[in-house]
C-alpha cells in the first residue's frame, strides 16, 4: 500500500487527505472510497486506518482532515460545522473523479462515527456516490441534542446553547469568548460526566492508545448551534436503491441511532453487528475492526462491480 500526502478545495478551504493506493499499482481505473474520520478526530487516526486496511483489499481510499481541524484550512479553528462537513465529503467525490488511479463511476463513502452521520446526506444529495456504508454511525446533532444513549437530561443541551450564544455576544464585543473543550483532565472525570462511553472517548483520544497532536481537542462555540438544527438522517431516503451497510458494535450505546438511520432508508440495505464491540472499540482494536473491514471490502466490491 502507497499513501500519497493530497489537498483538494471544498467551498474555498483547502483540504490535508491521505490518498491510499493498492500496491502493485495498475494501469486499470480502480474503485475508490472516501472515508471520513469521527468528530474530533483527524485522518491519522480511525479513518486512516481503514483507509489503509481498504487499500491492501484494492481500493483507492481518501482519508481527509475536516474543514477548520488538523491539517486542513478554515477559520476559526476547532468549528464543527455539519454543512461543511458534508461539502468536505462531496469535495473528496471532485477529488477522485480527478485521479487516473480511480474510476469514476465506482465511488463509494465509508462514514466513522460523526462523519457516519455526514456520509448519509453527502451520498443522498450526490449520485455520483455508488454505495455508502458507516461504522458505529452518529448523528452529531442527536448525541449533542439527546446524548450518546439517547437519554440525556435536555437541561444538558440548553446550557450548552445559553453558552454558545454567550460566546457570540462576547465575540460581538470584541472579548475572547473562550472554546468548548472536548475533554476533561482524567478518565475518571470523563466516566463520571459521561459513564463508560465518556471514558472510552477520552482513552483513545487522550492516552498513548491513539492521541494526536492535531486531533481536536475543543470546538469553537458557534458549532454548538450549528448542531442543534442539524438532521443527520433526513435525507437518508434519499439514498434510494443505491446500497447501504452499517457496521455497529453490539455493546455501543449509540447503535439506536444507526437502527434509527438504517429504518429509514428504502433500498437494499444490511445492518452488521460486531459482537462485543463497543462503539470505540471499532476504531481502533484489532479483533472488531478486522472484521468491520471485510465485511465492509465485501460489500464495495458488491456495490462496485467492476
Amino acid at each position: 500500500m502507497t499513501r500519497i500526502d493530497v489537498t483538494f478545495d471544498s467551498a474555498g478551504i483547502d483540504i490535508a487527505g491521505h490518498l491510499h493506493l493498492p500496491d502493485p499499482v495498475t494501469s486499470r481505473p480502480l474503485p475508490a472510497l472516501v472515508v471520513g474520520h469521527p468528530g474530533s478526530g483527524v485522518k491519522e487516526q480511525a479513518a486512516g486506518l481503514y483507509a489503509a486496511s481498504l487499500a491492501e483489499r484494492g481500493f483507492v481510499a481518501l482519508a481527509f482532515d475536516a474543514a477548520y481541524q488538523g491539517e486542513s484550512g478554515g477559520t476559526p479553528r476547532g468549528l464543527e460545522d455539519p454543512g461543511q462537513r458534508i461539502e468536505d465529503h462531496k469535495a473528496a467525490v471532485s477529488f477522485l473523479t480527478t485521479r487516473p488511479e480511480v474510476d469514476a463511476d465506482r465511488i463509494g463513502m465509508l462514514g466513522i462515527c460523526a462523519s457516519g452521520g455526514y456520509v448519509l446526506p453527502a451520498t443522498g444529495s450526490d449520485h455520483r456516490v455508488r454505495a455508502v456504508a458507516t461504522v458505529s454511525a452518529v448523528d452529531i446533532g442527536r448525541q449533542f441534542r439527546l446524548g450518546a444513549d439517547g437519554a440525556q437530561d435536555p437541561a444538558v443541551f440548553h446550557s450548552l446553547l445559553d453558552a454558545a450564544a454567550q460566546a457570540r455576544t462576547a465575540s460581538a464585543r470584541g472579548e475572547d469568548p473562550g472554546a468548548l473543550m472536548l475533554f476533561p483532565g482524567t478518565i475518571e472525570r470523563a466516566r463520571q460526566i459521561g459513564g463508560e462511553h465518556g471514558a472510552e472517548g477520552f482513552e483513545y483520544y487522550c492516552t498513548p492508545r491513539a492521541r494526536h497532536p492535531r486531533s481536536a481537542a475543543f470546538f469553537d462555540w458557534t458549532s454548538i448551534d450549528k448542531m442543534a438544527t442539524f438532521d443527520g438522517f433526513a435525507a437518508v431516503p434519499l439514498i434510494g436503491q443505491r446500497p447501504l451497510l452499517m457496521v455497529v458494535g453490539t455493546r455501543a450505546v449509540t447503535s439506536w441511532m444507526s437502527v434509527d438511520a438504517f429504518q429509514m432508508a428504502i433500498g437494499p440495505k444490511e445492518f452488521h453487528w460486531i459482537d462485543g464491540a463497543s462503539h470505540v472499540d471499532l476504531y481502533d482494536k484489532v479483533q472488531y475492526v478486522t472484521p468491520a473491514v471485510e465485511k465492509i471490502a465485501a460489500f464495495f466490491a458488491d456495490a462496485l462491480p467492476r
